[in-house]
């Protein structure tokens, strides 16, 4: 895709975020529309199945040769080039119990390269969204990660860090006592943080592509590193996370991988 294709593209994907958003909102706190326990124990909705045929729905029409990668449908064919990536409610505990943060996530690859990415909060109405080479954006307003250290005023956020526990404890606790805060904000929204400049680390294990693509795009276009705890490209297979700039992204390989 040219830069005019993809920007049409990033718009169809706000679009279509933006409409699952209105549904999944009419099914928020209703404790009753959990439909089944997936094997890691994740709960599925309604709102979850019919947000992702929402959002699969105008994807197709608007790009009928493009694959899709769903969290709750699987993969839709395995021909083309572009691959689509949907969570439709990632952050489905959440969204179980009542508290706002779990988001929808879009995002496009294209051969193992992803392209744009849209990550949607309902209840915060926070979109942010980017595209290769065109910056990243937050209800309109452009995305910059922080680029200087300030180590009195340093922040590092972790989400689901379960499996880092296990591996490489001491590691990490070391690590985290370089910063003179330590939260937990997790899911998107330490992301959204990250990529506006208001924290300065994020740290994640035990999450899928699908959890991460957009978000990945959107650090990246804010001027952010992003790899895995091993400082690989984020990619299919990639199951742990850690993002920032170049000096604390560089700090925590020194720690953790």
């Amino acid at each position: 895709m040219n830069t005019n294709e993809l920007k049409s593209a990033v718009e169809m994907a706000r679009y279509a975020a933006a409409q699952a958003a209105g549904l999944i909102r009419s099914y928020y706190m209703n404790r009753d529309n959990v439909t089944e326990i997936k094997a890691d124990n994740s709960p599925v909705t309604i709102a979850d199945k019919a947000a992702e045929k929402t959002i699969t729905n105008i994807i197709k029409k608007a790009y009928p040769d493009h694959n899709i990668f769903g969290e709750e449908y699987g993969r839709d064919g395995e021909g083309s080039e572009y691959l689509w990536l949907i969570d439709p409610i990632d952050g489905t505990k959440s969204f179980v119990r009542g508290y706002p943060f779990f988001s929808t996530q879009i995002a496009l690859m294209h051969k193992g390269e992803l392209l744009l990415g849209v990550s949607h909060a309902p209840l915060m109405d926070e979109q942010a969204y980017a595209y290769k080479n065109g910056g990243a954006f937050l209800n309109g307003e452009q995305l910059k990660v922080q680029s200087q250290w300030r180590e009195h005023s340093s922040c590092v956020s972790t989400g689901n860090i379960q499996s880092l526990i296990n591996k490489n404890w001491h590691n990490l606790g070391q690590l985290l006592l370089k910063f003179s805060k330590i939260r937990g904000y997790g899911d998107f929204y330490h992301y959204h943080l990250l990529a506006g400049g208001k924290i300065d680390l994020l740290i994640e294990s035990d999450v899928n592509i699908l959890d991460i693509a957009a978000l990945t795009v959107i650090i990246r276009e804010a001027g952010g590193l992003i790899t895995d705890l091993r400082g690989h490209p984020i990619g299919l297979d990639t199951t742990d996370v850690v993002a920032g700039n170049q000096h604390t992204h560089a700090m925590a390989m020194d720690y953790l991988s």
